[in-house]
């Protein structure tokens, strides 16, 4: 059995029922090639969107909801 990166990847694979040995197989390899670098991308703190950017935003989206919507 072999794990490929997504971005390696040609085609899809058939899908198959695999057996509990392939299974700890298939765990063990991605297990495996997970690197500090993979963990990195799950640790870092993303500031992401201010607050009251985000609270317009939902208030636009409710204002245009609100003019589409019959009372």
């Amino acid at each position: 059995m072999e794990i490929i990166p997504l971005n390696h990847a040609r085609q899809w694979p058939e899908l198959a029922p695999l057996s509990s040995e392939q299974l700890k197989e298939a765990h063990a390899l991605a297990r495996a090639a997970f690197t500090a670098e993979d963990l990195q991308k799950f640790t870092e703190i993303d500031e992401g969107v201010p607050m009251e950017v985000f609270i317009h935003h939902l208030q636009q989206k409710q204002d245009e909801h609100n003019g589409r919507v019959a009372p």
